[in-house]
C-alpha cells in the first residue's frame, strides 16, 4: 500500500500541523512516512507545500511525483488548482476549503476557481472557516479539512483523533476539544 498526499495552502493556515497531524496518526498505524516540506514566503502569505508519503513498506523519496497523489488536501482553493498535475488521474482526491485568501492582486473570481476544482472527477468543497467558527475555534479551519478527508486516507479516526489530541495538548482541554469537534464536524459533512 502507497498512498501520496500534496497538502497545499500558504502561510497561517496550519497545512504544516495538518501534516504532522497525518504523518503522526499514520506511524502510529504502523506505517512508513516520508515528509517533505516548502515553506516559501509563508510568513508574509507566500506558498507553504508539504508531500506526505505513506506506505506499509519502505518509502524511497519523501516528494510525490506528478500525477502520483492521491489526495491534494487544500487550504485554499487557488493552491488546489495548482497541484492539480500532481493527481493520480484514475483514484486522486482534491479536498479544498472553499474559501479564498486574496493574498495575490490579479485572483481570479473565487466562483471561477471553485468551477475549475467540481471540473475533476472526485473532489470535495467545504466551507471549512464557517464550521471551524461553529465549532468554537476559528483557527482550526485545517483540522475541518482533516476530517474531511478522513475517509480517504488508510489510516484509522482513532489515530487522527489521538495524534490531533497530541499536538494540541499543550494549549489546554478546551483547545483539543474544538479541534476534536472541527475534525467530526469535517468529517459528518460527508456522510461519514
Amino acid at each position: 500500500m502507497n498512498y501520496n498526499i500534496i497538502l497545499a495552502g500558504v502561510g497561517g493556515q496550519g497545512s504544516l500541523s495538518v501534516s504532522v497531524v497525518i504523518a503522526n496518526a499514520a506511524m502510529k498505524a504502523g506505517l512508513q512516512v516520508k515528509q517533505s516540506e516548502v515553506h516559501g514566503m509563508s510568513q508574509r502569505g507566500g506558498e507553504v507545500l508539504a508531500n506526505l508519503r505513506l506506505s506499509d513498506s519502505q518509502i524511497q523519496s519523501p516528494t510525490v511525483p506528478r500525477g502520483m497523489a492521491d489526495l491534494v488536501l487544500a487550504f485554499e482553493p487557488l493552491e488546489a488548482l495548482r497541484y492539480i498535475p500532481w493527481l493520480n488521474k484514475e483514484r486522486g482526491v482534491v479536498v479544498s476549503a472553499s474559501q479564498p485568501i486574496r493574498n495575490i492582486v490579479d485572483y481570479p473570481e473565487i466562483d471561477s476557481v471553485l468551477a475549475e476544482i467540481r471540473h475533476l472527477p472526485r473532489f470535495r468543497i467545504i466551507d471549512a472557516d464557517g464550521i471551524a467558527k461553529a465549532a468554537g475555534n476559528p483557527r482550526a479551519a485545517n483540522i475541518v479539512l482533516v476530517g474531511a478527508a478522513a475517509d480517504l486516507l488508510p489510516i484509522p479516526i482513532s489515530a487522527l483523533e489521538s495524534a490531533i489530541d497530541e499536538i494540541f495538548a499543550r494549549k489546554g482541554e478546551a483547545v483539543i476539544q474544538a479541534n476534536r469537534k472541527a475534525f467530526n464536524d469535517g468529517k459528518t459533512q460527508f456522510g461519514k
